[in-house]
C-alpha cells in the first residue's frame, strides 16, 4: 500500500509536470515491491489536477500533451507488470475511445488493458475521436459495449453530441448492449449525454462491463 505521503507526493508531481521526478518515484515505488495498479490509480488523480488546471486556465494545450508523455512513460513502466492477455474466455468486443475534444488517454489505457485481460476484446480508438469514427468501428465491429473516456469538462456537449448521433445512426442489428462513461464523470452527466452506465476508474468499469454480460446471458 502507497503511504499517505507518497500518494500526495505521486498525484503533484504529476500535476506539476515534473517528469524525471515522476519517472523516478515510480521506479522507487516499483522497488518496493507496490502494487502497480494502485500507483497508476494514484497516477490518474494526478492527470485529474493536470485537467482541472487546464480548465482553469493555469495549463494550455501544451500542458496536456506533455501530461500525455509522462503517462505514456509511466504505463510503459507499469503495464508489464499489471497481466497478460486472458485468451481463456471471450466475452464479446468492446469499442472504445477518448472523445472528440479531448486527448488525455492514461484513464482509457488502463481501463483497456484491465478489460483484456478479463477476457474481453478491445477496439481502441485513440484520442479526440469524431462521431463518424464512432460509427465506422462500431459497424465494423459490431461491439456489445461502447465506451466513452473523457477528462476535461469542456469535452461533455461532444461527448453527448456522439452518443445522440450513434443511438440515432446504428442500425438495430449492431445496436450494443450500453454505453459507458468514464473519467471525471458523475451521475449527473450521465444523464447529460444519455449514456447507460459511468464510471470514474478501471476496475469499477472492468465490473460494470462484467455485470453487463451478466444481465444479458440468455
Amino acid at each position: 500500500m502507497i503511504m499517505p505521503d507518497n500518494k500526495e507526493k505521486l498525484i503533484n508531481l504529476i500535476a506539476d509536470l515534473d517528469e524525471d521526478a515522476v519517472l523516478d518515484f515510480i521506479h522507487q515505488l516499483m522497488t518496493e515491491g507496490l502494487n502497480p495498479l494502485e500507483i497508476i490509480d494514484y497516477c490518474h488523480k494526478g492527470m485529474v489536477e493536470v485537467g482541472k488546471r487546464y480548465e482553469t486556465g493555469s495549463y494550455f494545450i501544451s500542458g496536456l500533451i506533455m501530461a500525455g508523455e509522462i503517462m505514456r512513460q509511466v504505463s510503459q513502466i507499469l503495464f508489464p507488470y499489471i497481466g497478460s492477455e486472458n485468451t481463456d474466455n471471450n466475452y464479446g468486443s468492446i469499442v472504445l475511445g477518448t472523445v472528440e475534444g479531448d486527448i488525455h488517454f492514461i484513464g482509457k489505457d488502463i481501463f483497456k488493458t484491465l478489460v483484456r485481460v478479463n477476457g474481453f476484446t478491445v477496439h481502441d480508438l485513440g484520442v479526440d475521436v469524431p462521431p463518424g469514427k464512432f460509427l465506422a468501428a462500431v459497424l465494423e465491429f459490431k461491439p456489445i459495449i461502447i465506451g466513452f473516456s473523457c477528462l476535461i469538462t469542456s469535452a461533455y456537449k461532444p461527448m453527448g453530441e456522439i452518443i445522440d448521433f450513434l443511438r440515432k445512426r446504428i442500425p438495430e442489428d449492431f445496436a450494443p448492449l450500453a454505453y459507458i462513461i468514464g473519467g471525471q464523470v458523475d451521475e449527473l452527466v450521465c444523464k447529460q449525454v444519455n449514456a447507460d452506465y459511468w464510471v470514474n476508474n478501471a476496475m469499477e468499469g472492468v465490473r460494470v462491463c462484467q455485470n453487463i454480460m451478466k444481465q444479458n446471458v440468455k
